[in-house]
């Protein structure tokens, strides 16, 4: 079977610079574009950085069974795999990359076990987490409420991963992820 990584974290925690930053690090990951019913950021594009959709065509994808995983991570904000992105990715023989959320990352390693490297990115506090968020200036104040509540129940699921990664210095905590994931790979 082929095989995953997973980098998973609170928002906030820096688990997209990581994953973007592997990317460029090691030749054999591609990354696996998840679906969102959220809207997309000034600087994110459809079919790059996520599909993105409606709530009513995230819904009906989740009733054809064409997500691996799949989270209302937030109200109405829902987040997902597609099969056909691992099989994309499988199919030109590279190691999947995902960027997911906790719960998400907990089901893909339950799913594909020895073959998935989860990795959970934990941020330096909860105050540097929360100071990150309204830094990056794209939810609004009940939003950025919603993240806070949900912060302490995925800073609780850390054990469940393979291996956790202290994020204070970003790339310090990108060389990290490099080292395990290309002993991971070995």
């Amino acid at each position: 079977m082929s095989k995953l990584v997973v980098i998973s974290a609170p928002s906030g925690a820096g688990k997209t610079s990581i994953a973007n930053s592997l990317i460029n690090r090691i030749e054999k990951l591609s990354f696996s574009i998840s679906a969102t019913s959220r809207s997309p950021r000034a600087d994110e594009n459809d079919s790059v950085n996520y599909y993105f959709k409606s709530i009513e065509e995230f819904k009906n994808d989740i009733n054809k069974n064409l997500f691996i995983e799949w989270q209302e991570v937030y109200s109405d904000k829902f987040y997902g795999t597609y099969l056909k992105e691992l099989n994309r990715i499988w199919s030109l023989n590279k190691v999947v990359l995902l960027d997911i959320d906790v719960f998400g990352g907990i089901n893909i390693k339950n799913k594909f076990k020895k073959n998935c490297l989860s990795i959970f990115i934990m941020p330096p506090s909860k105050n540097e987490l929360l100071n990150r968020l309204k830094k990056r200036d794209s939810e609004s104040q009940s939003q950025l409420l919603e993240r806070e509540q949900k912060m302490d129940l995925e800073l609780n699921q850390s054990s469940k991963f393979d291996c956790i990664i202290k994020n204070i210095i970003l790339e310090e905590a990108c060389l990290e992820a490099e080292k395990i994931i290309r002993n991971f790979l070995k």
